[in-house]
């Protein structure tokens, strides 16, 4: 097997833990501790998060997404290949090293993501970008730690707290979606977000894009 390459470290603010990327062959991998958070060879269940969401958008104005955080961009290219010129995406990703990472180690898989002219990239954490939205955003897409149930900040935990949730409901327009990816089902989320006012369902996903690997959720909850 060919060896791990440790090629970058990253501490996360506020939070205090290391993230640390790695290269083996061709492929990349982000880690916090043990824990493979994210890997080029996974891209199928954040590519889902964008395309299960703009098959849901109204299609009736240019619609406005926020996306936290970046990752590895699987998100965010696979939003922009469905997307129209008019469309706007707005990203927020916390950690510096990240967008360092995409423009110079992982460069070639960006694929120039970043530099899209629909794309405003903000280097804040995406609740405080929520936190500030009144009816500014058509969809929210949340692939931030591990999804609910997080593993790198606590702080991330307001994201999907009621309060968050609440929010992420005033942060959207009438009939925006807010969609969140985990790691794992969890039932206790998916009440809160019935309980702040979204029409949600729930899809699992497989976590390669060609349909193999383990099982991820996607909940997809409309505003009413």
């Amino acid at each position: 097997m060919t060896p791990r390459e440790l090629i970058g470290t990253a501490v996360v603010p506020g939070g205090g833990e290391t993230l640390r990327l790695f290269r083996r062959g061709g492929d990349f991998i982000i880690a916090l501790d043990r824990n493979e958070l994210m890997s080029s060879r996974m891209s199928g269940s954040e590519e889902a998060l964008a395309t299960l969401t703009c098959d849901r958008l109204n299609g009736s104005k240019p619609p406005h997404l926020l996306i936290g955080g970046y990752g590895m961009g699987f998100t965010l290219r696979a939003a922009l290949t469905r997307l129209d010129a008019r469309a706007k995406v707005t990203v927020a990703e916390l950690v510096p090293e990240i967008i360092d990472w995409a423009r110079g180690p992982m460069a070639e898989l960006a694929a120039g993501c970043l530099d899209d002219p629909r794309v405003r990239l903000v280097a804040d954490d995406v609740a405080a970008v929520i936190g500030r939205g009144v009816g500014d955003y058509d969809a929210i897409l949340l692939d931030v730690d591990n999804g609910p149930d997080g593993l790198t900040r606590d702080a991330n935990d307001r994201l999907y707290s009621p309060a968050g949730l609440m929010a992420a409901r005033r942060a959207l327009a009438p009939g925006g979606i807010l969609a969140v990816w985990s790691a794992a089902p969890d039932n206790a989320f998916a009440r809160r977000m019935a309980q702040a006012g979204f029409v949600t369902e729930e899809v699992a996903v497989r976590a390669r894009s060609n349909g193999k690997g383990p099982r991820h959720v996607i909940w997809l909850g409309r505003r009413s």
